[in-house]
C-alpha cells in the first residue's frame, strides 16, 4: 500500500486529508499482556501514543480528532484497571494545563461527566478555561460516551421541549437533532479507525458515524505509529465517498 505523503500536506495530498478522525484505541490490555506486564501499563503506553497521535494530526493538518478514551460500559472491568485510567487521565489533565497554550490545542471532554470523580471534573474546567483561549486542532476525548446513551440524551432533550410546547414533533429534523448530542457543533467524522483487530465500534459516534470510512488495524494502539496513520489515510484517500449517491 502506498503510504500518504506527509510532505505533501500542503498541495494534493492536503484535498484528501481527512477533516476529521476519529480512533477507536483498542489493545492496550492486550499489549501488556503480550509483554507479561499489568493491563494498567498497556493503557500509559496507549496514553503516550495518543499524544504522539495527537501532535501527529496537528502536524498534518487534521481540524479534529476523537477519541474513544472510556466508554460507559468500561465501568465494569476490574476496579485496579479502572482506577488506573482514572489516574492517567489526572495525570494528563494536569499535564494539559501546562501544555495546551504552548501546543495550541484545543480539547473538549465529550459524555456524561457528571458521573466523574470530583477533582476530574474539576480539570476539565480548568482545561477548557485555557482551551476557549486556542484556535489550533479540535481534540475531543470520550470519557463516559456511550453512542446509545448520547441518542437517548438528545432525545431527552427534545421531548422536554415538546412536552413543555416550545416544539412541535413535526418540526424535528436530523440537524435539531444532532445539534442536542454531545457532539454539537462538530462535524461528523471522515474517517473512523479502530485498532487492536476487532471489526465492530462498539458503541461509538453511532449517530455521527453514518457516513464515516471505516478503517480496521490489527495493530494494537501503543504501537499505532505515525507510520501507521499514514497507511490508514492513504487508504481513504482512495475511497469514493459517494453519500447514498451513485
Amino acid at each position: 500500500m502506498a503510504i500518504f505523503n506527509r510532505n505533501s500536506v500542503n498541495d494534493t495530498a492536503a484535498a484528501s486529508l481527512p477533516r476529521h478522525i476519529a480512533i477507536i484505541m483498542d489493545g492496550n490490555g492486550r499489549w501488556a499482556k503480550k509483554r507479561g506486564l499489568p493491563r494498567k501499563l498497556g493503557h500509559s503506553a496507549g496514553a503516550e501514543t495518543f499524544r504522539t497521535i495527537s501532535r501527529y494530526c496537528d502536524k498534518l493538518g487534521v481540524e479534529q480528532l476523537t477519541v474513544y478514551a472510556f466508554s460507559t460500559e468500561n465501568w465494569k472491568r476490574p476496579a485496579d484497571e479502572v482506577e488506573g485510567i482514572m489516574n492517567l487521565l489526572r495525570k494528563y489533565l494536569k499535564d494539559s494545563c501546562a501544555q495546551l497554550a504552548a501546543e495550541n490545542v484545543r480539547l473538549r471532554f465529550l459524555g456524561d461527566l457528571e458521573v466523574l470523580p470530583q477533582d476530574i471534573r474539576d480539570l476539565i474546567a480548568q482545561n477548557k478555561v485555557i482551551s476557549d483561549k486556542c484556535d489550533g486542532i479540535i481534540v475531543n476525548i470520550c470519557v463516559n460516551y456511550g453512542g446509545r446513551l448520547d441518542i437517548v440524551h438528545a432525545a431527552r432533550k427534545l421531548a422536554e421541549k415538546v412536552k413543555n410546547g416550545e416544539l412541535d414533533p413535526a418540526d424535528i429534523t436530523e440537524d435539531m437533532f444532532s445539534e442536542n448530542l454531545w457532539t454539537k457543533g462538530l462535524p461528523d467524522p471522515d474517517l473512523l479507525i479502530r485498532t487492536g483487530a476487532e471489526s465492530r465500534i462498539s458503541n461509538f459516534l453511532l449517530w455521527q458515524s453514518a457516513y464515516s470510512e471505516f478503517y480496521f488495524t490489527d495493530t494494537l494502539f501503543p504501537d499505532f505509529t505515525p507510520d501507521k496513520l499514514d497507511e490508514a489515510i492513504s487508504w481513504f484517500s482512495g475511497r469514493k465517498r459517494r453519500f447514498g449517491g451513485v
